[in-house]
Order: C-alpha cells, then sequence, then structure tokens
C-alpha cells in the first residue's frame, strides 16, 4: 500500500444499520488477537498483550465501530474479550461489540458439546463479565448442523426482552433457519462463511437477507477454503494479477470483492498486526471495475 492509505479510515467502507446501531462496513473480527498462527491450534503461541490491545486501540482510531467476538477466543494466556475491555473500556458510545454463543471451549481448550437453552444464559453472562458490559449490543447464536434452533434461539430472546440482549443474529446458518428465527424474535444478522470461490446457495442466501435489510456478516472472506488456518492459493494467478495491477495485496482484492456483494455485506477482518490492520481499514475505499469484478465472479463456482 501507499503511505496514503495511512489516513483511509473505516468511514470509507459506507455504513449499515444493525437493528437501531449504525456501524461502518469495515469492522475488525477478535478471533486472532490472542495467539499467533492458526486459531484454536494446540501449539498456538500467545500474543503479546501489548501488541493485541495496540491493534485495538488503532483499529479504533481508524474508525472501525464493528467488533466481533466470543468468549471461546482464547488462547492459554490471552482472551479476546479480556484484551477488548482492557483496551478499550470505557467503550466509545458508536462502539458496537457483536458476539457469538453456542459452542464452548474447556479451559485447556477442547470443545465442549453446543450449549442448551439452559446454559446459554450462563453463555451470554460470561460475556458480558469478560467485556464489563451490562448489556451486550448483538449477540449471535451459532449453530452446527439442520436442527431446529428454535428452543436455543427462543432461548436469547428471553434474554433480549430482559435487556441482556439489544439485538440477535446467528451464525453458520441454512436459509430454513433464518425463517424459523424470525418467527420468534427479529434478526439484524447473519454471519456465514462466504468469499470468493462461495457456491451458488450461499450467493442466493447473501441475496436473500439484502432483500429482506438483514446484515451479512462473512467469516473466512480472505482466508477462504484455508478457514483458521489462513489464506489459501485458491486463485492466486487472477487475484494476484489484479492485486499487482492495483498495488494492494491479495487479502485487499477479497476484500473489497466481498465488500461489492451489497451494500448490506459487512466485513469483519481480523489480525494481530498493526500493518495488515491498516490495509484491511484502507480496503473500504477500493473500487473494483467491472471488468476486475467479471473476472472474480467468473471464479466464483470453482471453489468447495
Amino acid at each position: 500500500m501507499t503511505s496514503t492509505s495511512q489516513t483511509i479510515t473505516a468511514a470509507a467502507s459506507g455504513t449499515w444499520k444493525l437493528g437501531d446501531l449504525t456501524v461502518h462496513r469495515i469492522g475488525f473480527g477478535a478471533m486472532r488477537l490472542p495467539q499467533h498462527g492458526e486459531a484454536f491450534a494446540a501449539d498456538a503461541v500467545p500474543r503479546s498483550r501489548d501488541q493485541a490491545m495496540g491493534v485495538l486501540r488503532r483499529a479504533v482510531e481508524l474508525g472501525v465501530n464493528h467488533i466481533d467476538t466470543a468468549a471461546f477466543y482464547f488462547s492459554p494466556l490471552r482472551s479476546a474479550n479480556e484484551l477488548i475491555n482492557r483496551a478499550l473500556a470505557p467503550y466509545r458510545d458508536d462502539l458496537v461489540i457483536a458476539t457469538k454463543v453456542g459452542p464452548g471451549r474447556a479451559p485447556a481448550g477442547q470443545w465442549l458439546p453446543h450449549a442448551t437453552p439452559e446454559q446459554l444464559r450462563g453463555q451470554v453472562e460470561e460475556n458480558l463479565r469478560q467485556l464489563g458490559r451490562d448489556h451486550l449490543d448483538v449477540v449471535n447464536l451459532r449453530i452446527v448442523g439442520t436442527d431446529s434452533i428454535a428452543e436455543r434461539f427462543g432461548a436469547l430472546a428471553e434474554l433480549r426482552q430482559a435487556g441482556l440482549i439489544r439485538h440477535l443474529g446467528l451464525s453458520n446458518i441454512q436459509p430454513h433457519h433464518l425463517t424459523e428465527a424470525q418467527g420468534i424474535a427479529p434478526v439484524v444478522c447473519v454471519q456465514n462463511m462466504y468469499g470468493i470461490g462461495a457456491s451458488p446457495q450461499q450467493r442466493e442466501f447473501l441475496r436473500v437477507c439484502g432483500e429482506q435489510r438483514i446484515a451479512f456478516v462473512p467469516f473466512y472472506s480472505i482466508a477462504g477454503t484455508g478457514r483458521t488456518a489462513g489464506a489459501t492459493t485458491d486463485h492466486d494467478p487472477e487475484v494476484h494479477a489484479i492485486a499487482r495491477a492495483r498495488g494492494v495485496s491479495t487479502a485487499q482484492i477479497r476484500l473489497a470483492w466481498t465488500l461489492h456483494q451489497g451494500p448490506h455485506v459487512l466485513a469483519i477482518p481480523g489480525t494481530g498486526d498493526p500493518g495488515h490492520l491498516t490495509q484491511n481499514v484502507a480496503t473500504g475505499s477500493l473500487r473494483l471495475s467491472a471488468e476486475e469484478l467479471a473476472t472474480l465472479d467468473s471464479l466464483h463456482h470453482e471453489a468447495a
């Protein structure tokens, strides 16, 4: 990136509303904050607390006002929620912190079965305690599988009625889950895997969310099929060619393509590196040409 990217803020990406909360379309994902390397790996090396907190503070300085986190984002020495609390509390009025419940991890890192409706309240209270909040701005129910979510989403809807949660969302879902949830309480966002190479079904679901004015928040939009391990080499020749011509990174091209999928698409790239943070935020000002979009769109159905 050129030096001018230093002055580009998240405002360049535009805005969208999560319920009544206005956020910039470039946000920040906290999954990688607690550790270096692959998220959730048994041999992950904890990141310096000072570095992680510095990245968080710099993100807010650059206009980021949408942070995605979860109580299960932690390494042996670091918790994303604890880092957010220490770095950013007292929180700015316009800062929206979205968290996820459903999965759980034991202190040693092992994944636990998905929470029952009764256990979800404990997970919400855990997030409240770690973040130092009296309510959570957005809580996403993350699921695996195709089973009914009515009981679990209903439990979160009760916590929303009680004032512990402001808005509800869904993560890692299929379209029928959205329909089921909307019969219980309003849904302000859907978090699903999405990026270059997404399937036609994923693209259709993104379109449906846009029609309903529901924010679509892709995860792994840079990593793609690499998931928690990071970006793969999928489509490298085409993506690299556009990146070289633009003088930007391939990650920025992937992010820019994602943002071009609709005004309701919110990006939450995560990093613990200050330089990558600046590049990610600067991507909000990158406008791809029709020809570039056509090239990237032509790769859309090739990945698994």
